[in-house]
This record gives C-alpha cells, structure tokens and sequence, in this order.
C-alpha cells in the first residue's frame, strides 16, 4: 500500500462522525433521496408500545415507548377537603366545570427529565428550562379532561322532619379527588410532547379512584380498602398531539423562494437539532360523542412554515389520532 492510500484511509470519517462534525449536510443527502438517517420517510411516524398499570403503589401508571423514547407515568390521588378550601363551591353551583377544575387545582402534572436520558441531561449538568415547558405543555393539554362530578365527594344530608317528604335530598360537597399526574422521561431521543402526553392519557385511562364518603359521626371521609369498589376514572376528551420538524435550506444568502424544505413527522434528537422549527397539533377526541376536533396549534421557532405546510400537519395528525386510539383501545 502506497503512502498516499495509507493516509486516506487513516484519514476515513465514520458515519457517525460525519454526522456529529456536519448534521445539516448529512440530513439533507438522506433527504434528497426521500429517507431520513433513522431509514424512516419524511412523514413515516415510529410505532409506539403502550403498556397500562405497570405501577402498583399509585392509582393508574403507563410506561409509553416510542423509539428509543421511553416514558413512564403515575397517578397519585389524594383527598382535598373542602373545610380546608377558602372559599370551597356549594352543590348545584352554576358554573363551568372545567374552570372550577382549573380553579381547585384539581389535577397536577409535573415532567421530570432522568439525569442521562439523552446527550443533553449528563450528571453534573444543571438542571433546564426543558422540563418546566413540558410541564406548562402539559398542564395546557389537560384543560377540560375531567369531569368533576367524578372528582366529588358528596354527602346527602339527613332531611328535618319540616321538611317535604317528596322534596329531593339536600346534598353537600365534602371534598374532591386531586391528581398528581408525575411523569419521568427514562429516555429522551426527540418528540417528548408527543411520548408524554400519549403517556398522561393512558395513566389517567388506567386510574381508578376509590371508593369514598362522608362519615358524619367521625366528620371525616372514609375510603374503602376495597379495589372491587373502586370505579374508573372517566374521560371527557383524550387529547392527542403529533409533532413535525420543518428542515429547510434556506439561509441568509438563499432566497426563501429558491430553498428546498421538508417535513418531518416524529423527529427524532438528531432531527430536531438539525432543524429551528417544529409545529405540534393537538386533537381532542371526544369520548360521548367519538368526534375529533382541534384543540391547539403549537409553532416554536423559524419563519418558513405556510399554510399548505399547516395544512399538511393537520391531515398528518388526524390519521395519526386514529392509529393511538386504536392503539389505547387494545391497551385496556
């Protein structure tokens, strides 16, 4: 072997190492040929795995993979009295369930990233804003998800012998059911949004709220160890999110006209560190009903993304709610 061959080879970059040294480049040659590095098309979406109740010591859990994104949730219920609420709502107030529900702080997710769960979460770093916004994202999502009729603690009050016989009982609240909705990110490789709230929906699917009720001689509220007595917890709307990734050549020396651009369902880290814009749909599938209509249309970043591009994500979306309800069905 002559000495210049044997200096090309000692100088071969890897894939991997191309890739690290030039993200953008190697996404694009994948791209002009319709593929992604991950051996994915653009708009091909990772199959996710759903596995309910795999926690025994909360109310409802689901571990919730896609890709090498793993996720596990857990619904904790606690008791709330209403002696110890300020102003605590009477029966029959005539007001918007979902705003006493906001109100009350009657549900409380909170997102926790695992120190090592991607590149980014190595011991000795400080914590990020990353998991705050996961945590507001999915606060936002879980606006009008319960009904708070199955939250409530009611106690029907003896009737005064004054009283009419065929008057219907009096009741009063006693107190609500608030879930801790915790979730813990094991493994992050791109798309939390959409790992986290497939995997909020499925807990809350699994949870099952015990058995409870006044007892007026202790003046306090009893629950049955029962777990036959237990009911499940029901769902108004299952909201459903679906992330893309915009890449786009253009730059300040392209004209916006003349730069090629895709979209990206399901981006994956490497992806999203290639790419400065993303758009997340979230679609509320009503359970009385069995319709599906938008909830919130999220963009973060960039200016390239259009209508037709909306559009597209939109359409992408709705087939991509059938496919998780039909997934979240066989999961029961």
């Amino acid at each position: 072997m002559t000495e210049a061959a044997s200096a090309s080879v000692g100088l071969a970059l890897s894939p991997e190492t191309f890739a690290k040294l030039s993200p953008g480049p190697v996404l694009l040659a994948h791209l002009k040929s319709n593929t992604r590095r991950s051996g994915r098309r653009p708009d091909e979406f990772r199959t996710p795995a759903i596995n309910k109740g795999s926690l025994t010591h909360v109310n409802g859990s689901a571990v919730v993979r896609i890709g090498n994104t793993a996720v596990v949730c857990g619904v904790r219920a606690e008791l709330l009295y209403a002696s110890d609420m300020p102003k605590p709502p009477r029966h029959g107030q005539n007001q918007d369930e979902d705003d006493l529900v906001e109100e009350l702080g009657l549900i409380v997710p909170n997102v926790e990233l695992s120190t090592g769960c991607s590149p980014g979460h190595l011991p000795g770093n400080p914590p990020g804003s990353q998991a705050q916004s996961l945590t507001y994202r999915a606060h936002t999502l879980l606006g009008g998800v319960l009904r708070l009729h199955d939250l409530q603690i009611e106690y029907e009050l003896p009737a005064n012998e004054d009283e009419d016989s065929g008057a219907e009982p009096t009741k009063a609240i006693k107190g609500y059911w608030t879930l801790y909705v915790d979730v813990y990110c094991m493994a992050l490789d791109g798309n939390a949004v959409d790992a986290i709230s497939l995997a909020v929906v499925s807990a809350l699917q699994d949870t099952t709220l015990p058995k409870a009720w006044w007892d007026a001689d202790r003046e306090t509220i009893v629950c049955s160890p029962l777990a036959a007595q237990g009911r499940r917890l029901r769902l108004k709307v299952l909201p459903l999110t679906t992330t893309f990734a915009i890449f786009s050549t253009a730059s300040p020396l392209k004209q916006k006209s003349s730069a090629q651009s895709w979209m990206l369902a399901d981006p994956d880290n490497f992806e999203e560190d290639c790419c400065e814009e993303t758009v997340t749909v979230a679609l509320n599938y009503d359970t009385s009903s069995g319709s599906i209509r938008s909830s919130c249309l999220q963009k973060q970043g960039g200016a390239f993304v259009n209508k037709q591009i909306m559009r597209q994500c939109i359409e992408a979306s709705e087939a991509r709610c059938a496919l998780l309800l039909t997934l979240l069905k066989e999961s029961n």
